[in-house]
Protein backbone atom coordinates (compact mmCIF):
# COMPACT_ATOMS: atom_id res chain seq x y z
CA UNK A 1 0.00 0.00 0.00
CA UNK A 2 1.25 3.41 -0.73
CA UNK A 3 1.81 6.50 1.02
CA UNK A 4 -1.00 7.84 -0.52
CA UNK A 5 -3.33 5.21 -0.24
CA UNK A 6 -2.95 4.65 3.67
CA UNK A 7 -3.64 8.54 3.85
CA UNK A 8 -7.02 8.36 1.83
CA UNK A 9 -7.69 5.06 4.20
CA UNK A 10 -7.21 7.26 7.26
CA UNK A 11 -8.84 10.04 5.82
CA UNK A 12 -12.17 7.33 5.22
CA UNK A 13 -11.50 6.52 8.59
CA UNK A 14 -11.65 9.62 10.47
CA UNK A 15 -15.19 10.81 8.30
CA UNK A 16 -17.02 7.04 9.03
CA UNK A 17 -16.24 7.60 12.19
CA UNK A 18 -16.90 11.04 12.78
CA UNK A 19 -20.38 10.67 11.30
CA UNK A 20 -21.05 7.15 13.71
CA UNK A 21 -20.29 9.59 17.05
CA UNK A 22 -22.50 12.45 15.31
CA UNK A 23 -25.63 10.02 14.88
CA UNK A 24 -24.92 8.23 17.98
CA UNK A 25 -24.51 11.65 20.08
CA UNK A 26 -28.00 13.07 18.18
CA UNK A 27 -29.88 10.28 19.20
CA UNK A 28 -28.51 9.64 22.58
CA UNK A 29 -25.67 11.86 24.26
CA UNK A 30 -25.31 9.86 27.37
CA UNK A 31 -25.08 6.64 25.69
CA UNK A 32 -22.76 7.79 22.94
CA UNK A 33 -20.58 9.02 25.57
CA UNK A 34 -20.26 5.95 26.95
CA UNK A 35 -19.64 3.92 23.60
CA UNK A 36 -17.68 6.21 22.37
CA UNK A 37 -15.17 7.09 25.33
CA UNK A 38 -16.31 11.29 24.84
CA UNK A 39 -16.58 13.65 27.77
CA UNK A 40 -19.54 15.61 27.40
CA UNK A 41 -17.52 18.94 25.85
CA UNK A 42 -16.49 16.61 23.15
CA UNK A 43 -20.09 15.25 22.59
CA UNK A 44 -21.28 18.20 22.19
CA UNK A 45 -18.48 19.87 19.85
CA UNK A 46 -18.64 17.17 18.00
CA UNK A 47 -22.36 17.22 17.66
CA UNK A 48 -22.33 20.56 16.43
CA UNK A 49 -20.36 20.39 13.70
CA UNK A 50 -20.97 20.75 10.17
CA UNK A 51 -20.86 18.92 7.26
CA UNK A 52 -18.44 20.76 5.81
CA UNK A 53 -16.33 20.96 9.15
CA UNK A 54 -16.61 16.80 9.55
CA UNK A 55 -14.93 16.43 6.18
CA UNK A 56 -12.32 19.49 6.86
CA UNK A 57 -11.46 17.40 10.28
CA UNK A 58 -11.46 13.74 8.85
CA UNK A 59 -8.86 14.94 6.15
CA UNK A 60 -6.01 14.98 8.95
CA UNK A 61 -3.41 12.41 8.43
CA UNK A 62 -3.97 10.82 11.55
CA UNK A 63 -6.68 8.63 13.19
CA UNK A 64 -8.94 10.44 15.06
CA UNK A 65 -10.42 7.24 17.12
CA UNK A 66 -8.61 5.19 18.99
CA UNK A 67 -8.80 1.65 20.56
CA UNK A 68 -10.48 1.70 24.15
CA UNK A 69 -8.33 -1.26 24.67
CA UNK A 70 -4.98 -0.82 25.91
CA UNK A 71 -3.79 -4.04 28.35
CA UNK A 72 -3.02 -7.51 27.26
CA UNK A 73 -6.49 -8.69 29.89
CA UNK A 74 -8.88 -6.52 27.74
CA UNK A 75 -7.31 -8.12 24.82
CA UNK A 76 -7.44 -11.65 26.10
CA UNK A 77 -11.05 -11.22 27.02
CA UNK A 78 -12.47 -10.23 24.29
CA UNK A 79 -10.56 -12.32 21.78
CA UNK A 80 -11.42 -15.30 24.45
CA UNK A 81 -7.43 -16.09 24.27
CA UNK A 82 -6.52 -16.12 27.75
CA UNK A 83 -3.79 -18.37 28.71
CA UNK A 84 -5.72 -19.88 31.96
CA UNK A 85 -9.52 -19.78 30.85
CA UNK A 86 -11.76 -19.22 34.06
CA UNK A 87 -15.29 -18.47 32.38
CA UNK A 88 -17.50 -19.28 29.29
CA UNK A 89 -16.62 -16.21 26.49
CA UNK A 90 -19.71 -14.27 27.73
CA UNK A 91 -18.52 -14.33 30.85
CA UNK A 92 -15.13 -13.08 29.28
CA UNK A 93 -16.48 -10.11 26.89
CA UNK A 94 -18.64 -9.09 30.39
CA UNK A 95 -15.60 -8.67 32.40
CA UNK A 96 -13.65 -6.96 29.65
CA UNK A 97 -17.25 -4.57 29.17
CA UNK A 98 -16.72 -3.53 32.55
CA UNK A 99 -13.06 -3.01 32.14
CA UNK A 100 -13.64 -0.33 29.45
CA UNK A 101 -16.14 0.83 31.14
CA UNK A 102 -14.53 1.91 34.39
CA UNK A 103 -11.80 3.34 32.21
CA UNK A 104 -14.52 5.20 30.56
CA UNK A 105 -15.30 6.99 33.94
CA UNK A 106 -12.10 7.64 34.62
CA UNK A 107 -11.73 9.95 31.67
CA UNK A 108 -15.51 11.83 32.54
Amino acid sequence: MSNDQLLAEIREANLTYLMLAQTLIRQDKAEAVFRLGLNEDAADILASLSAAQLMKLAARNTLLCSFRVDDNLVWSLLTNHAPSKVGNEATNTLHANILMASRVSEVL
